[in-house]
């Protein structure tokens, strides 16, 4: 009996020691100032390789503070003397708090193994606080301007996207905001996206209807937390000329990691560098040329550093002309900006033209890359070896145009004789306009033989009895009906490609399609139609769609399961909307 107890006991003893969950929830601190912010750590810890967890964290409720940044490792080991797998993983959330006081935070739940498990609650204290509003005060009572930044943790020099939303409960004064400033300061640089306001969302914070006014991409080019400005509008009337400003928001800007390249400047993304000739005649020494060098790619390029043209003995160089074609792109500004600079050679022969070194960090695979120099190879001919190689009637034209530039009398205007180089005549240009007459006049000829059948056909076809005001309009939608399977098959092409702009223009003629066959002209008169025609409940699920759909467009990560659910929720209701 002895022995089958501490047999037992043994049992007991390694399956508690096989598999073991230890989860903790710390604050960095107890007490807070006005200005600090408060670090969560959260550590699950998992000995056992039987261990699954089954959901993820949890978290209490943090309503009385703004989530400002988060992030999550997972680290995996083999303990040597037991042989055992011990996962964990370590998540950290940064506070904002909303007020002053003693604040509780709860406990965080998490299932391992159908069991669950939570950590103890505790209270932290914040004192001399600053009271902050969600949406920004501002002169007029009835109309609020809010910025939202769903990506709050970014690297330095990276961008993240703001939008630009106004909230009133009487939506005439959407159109009365106008003159909207973006922020501006030194630690930030800002690029508009677009300012075309998007359709009235009718549901909104605290019951008030809602409209995004910009969306807009924000360079923070410091480290550490960084406090984007408010944005201010004029909300225009007859009587008076009120300002807003929306609320400001905090970023957790994370420095660039170590490592990177003497030649690194503050080039973020993803870039491509090339140096060429811009000049249509032969390099000659002491004679100026264009030499350009192009940088293109997506990423901070309005903002970054430019490589420059090394110094060398061989050639005088001068400031360049700067022309930037950048737009609007998923990870930053994409396009290309051109340095053309003016190059002397100082000598004949071959001259290799450099440029400076240049690298940029890609925050996508978290690393540095080096381009190194780009190297222009260019025969500079001197000024004999140039007039040698011109023909005799290159050599004619030119004495001709310097004796008609240097002689000019006062009766005849002799430089208007100048030999132009290389004239001649466009044969192609001869061609097309041919081309085009001919054109012109056959479709004029198919023009009048159409005009002539139709009065033939005009004279021996019967006039159809008209019909009902009620059957016309059903005959009228029948035409509109649109086959909406095939916008559905489209979309889903889309999604799957990973063509989330194409997708969601498609998904607004969609939409467009289905208002015109019940002659509804915008969202909000097509909601009133469903309502008093489809049920409240089917008007309600429309207005749910078009709110999620907005929520998805704007989002600057779009994932592949949210677009799923999205295309889903689409084909069910709309497919009851055109039954």
């Amino acid at each position: 009996m002895q022995h089958k107890l501490i047999y037992i006991l043994l049992t007991l003893a390694s399956v508690i020691t096989y598999g073991q969950v230890n989860l903790s929830l710390d604050a960095d601190k107890s007490e807070y100032g006005s200005k600090d912010v408060v670090n969560l750590t959260i550590v699950l810890e998992l000995n056992g390789s039987d261990l699954e967890q089954q959901t993820r964290f949890q978290l209490p409720d943090l309503s009385k503070f703004n989530i400002i940044g988060s992030g999550s490792v997972t680290n995996t080991v083999i303990d040597p003397a037991t042989n055992t797998l011990i996962t964990q993983k370590v998540s950290r959330i940064a506070l904002e708090p909303k007020k002053k006081g003693k604040i509780k935070i709860g406990s965080v739940l998490v299932t391992v193994n159908n069991k669950i498990y939570k950590t103890e609650p505790f209270d932290v204290t914040v004192k001399d606080f600053v009271e902050k509003k969600s949406l920004a005060s501002n002169t007029s009572s009835e109309v609020y301007l809010n910025m939202e930044i769903e990506d709050r943790e970014v690297y330095q020099d990276q961008p993240t996207i703001a939008i630009l939303k106004v909230y009133s409960r009487n939506m005439d004064n959407f159109r009365k905001v106008k003159n909207i400033r973006l922020p501006q300061q030194d630690n930030i640089n800002v690029h508009p996206i677009n300012f075309s306001k998007s359709e009235i969302d009718p549901s909104g914070i605290g019951n008030m209807a809602s409209q995004v006014l910009a969306v807009f991409m924000v360079f923070p080019n410091e480290a550490g937390y960084v406090e984007v400005p408010g944005v201010s509008a004029s909300v225009n009337s007859y009587s008076n000329k009120n300002k807003i400003v929306s609320n400001k928001i905090k970023l957790n800007v994370r420095k660039l990691p170590e490592g990177a390249p003497e030649c690194f400047k503050n080039a973020v993304g993803n870039f491509n560098v090339s140096v060429y000739n811009a000049s249509k005649e032969k390099a000659e020494a002491k004679k100026p040329l264009n030499v350009v060098i192009k940088v293109s790619g997506e990423g901070n390029l309005p903002d970054m550093e430019l490589p420059k043209i090394a110094a060398s003995p061989d050639y005088e160089i001068f400031a360049p002309k700067i022309t930037s074609r950048v737009s609007p792109g998923s990870t930053g500004m994409k396009g290309e900006i051109l340095a053309n600079y003016v190059v002397i050679p100082n000598k004949s022969g071959t001259i290799s033209i450099k440029t400076e070194q240049f690298a940029f960090f890609d925050p996508e695979n978290r690393e540095y890359v080096d381009l190194g120099q780009k190297t222009l190879a260019l025969n500079a001919f001197s000024h004999d070896q140039i007039m040698e190689a011109r023909s005799t009637v290159e050599k004619v034209n030119e004495y001709t145009n310097n004796l008609l530039e240097t002689v000019n009398t006062p009766v005849l205007k002799t430089t208007s004789f100048k030999v132009k180089e290389k004239s001649k005549f466009h044969w192609n240009t001869l061609f097309i306009n041919i081309g085009i007459l001919l054109g012109l006049f056959i479709v004029y000829i198919l023009f009048k033989t159409w005009q002539k059948k139709r009065t033939l056909v005009r004279e021996t076809t019967s006039p159809k009895p008209l019909g009902s005001v009620a059957e016309t309009e059903k005959e009228i939608r029948e035409l509109l009906k649109t086959d909406i399977n095939d916008y559905f098959g489209y979309l889903e092409n889309l999604k799957d490609n990973g063509e989330y702009e194409k997708f969601f223009t498609t998904l607004e003629e969609l939409d467009q399609e289905i208002r015109n066959q019940y002659f509804q002209g915008t969202s909000v008169e097509f909601k009133t139609f469903l309502e008093k025609h489809k049920g409240s409940s089917m008007a309600e699920e429309y207005s749910k769609l078009q709110q999620k759909i907005q929520i998805e467009k704007y989002s600057p990560v779009k994932s592949a399961e949210g677009l799923e659910e999205l295309l889903k929720t689409i084909v069910n209701l709309y497919s009851q909307i055109s039954k």
